[in-house]
């Protein structure tokens, strides 16, 4: 599979080190340098702000998605190459998922768990066979990878599930995944 487009899913608070920040900003000018379109949820704020904001510097493609309700308060970043209102949250994430063909999560909170899980069981359940790459900045994800490994060991999912999911320790290592997706 060729990759000519990215999805980010990835915070929109900024998170208590710096480098996350730091995995943000070399992601999105990866991105741009390798000529893959940026897809992300079109936040000015945190890192997907920081993403965005990367990507264009280094004079990328950038494709942002974000719901109504959410425009003033991710602070909706209108200067993008194409900027998408979407009606609600589910209408977002397909959107996003639909326009790209590899999937890259940095750390965030509760939404970036949202739209990981969908497109792992979406991809569990053969509805697509797109890279899923954590990028585990200062260990962030550990405790997200021993539940993925606990929901194996106890039964609920097939050990499959584990290799849906590619671990890398940062930025650079999404970057080098992608290219050799």
């Amino acid at each position: 599979m060729s990759i000519s487009s990215v999805c980010v899913f990835c915070g929109s608070r900024t998170g208590d080190d710096p480098a996350f920040m730091k995995d943000a900003k070399t992601l999105g000018t990866g991105i741009a340098e390798n000529g893959w379109r940026l897809v992300y949820g079109a936040g000015d704020i945190g890192l997907m702000g920081s993403v965005a904001n990367a990507a264009q510097m280094a004079g990328g493609d950038t494709f942002g998605v974000i719901p109504k309700h959410l425009v003033d308060w991710e602070v909706g970043k209108k200067d993008l190459t194409r900027y998408i209102i979407t009606e609600t949250m589910h209408e977002r994430k397909k959107v996003m998922f639909m326009n790209c063909n590899a999937v890259v999560v940095l750390p965030g909170g509760a939404g970036s768990l949202d739209e990981l899980l969908e497109v792992l069981t979406w991809r569990q359940l053969r509805l697509h066979e797109k890279p899923i790459i954590i990028v585990n900045t200062n260990g962030y994800w550990d405790i997200l990878k021993q539940l993925m490994n606990s929901v194996v060991a106890r039964g609920f999912a097939e050990e499959s599930l584990l290799d849906f999911l590619t671990w890398v320790p940062d930025a650079a290592g999404a970057l080098d995944a992608l290219k050799d997706a």
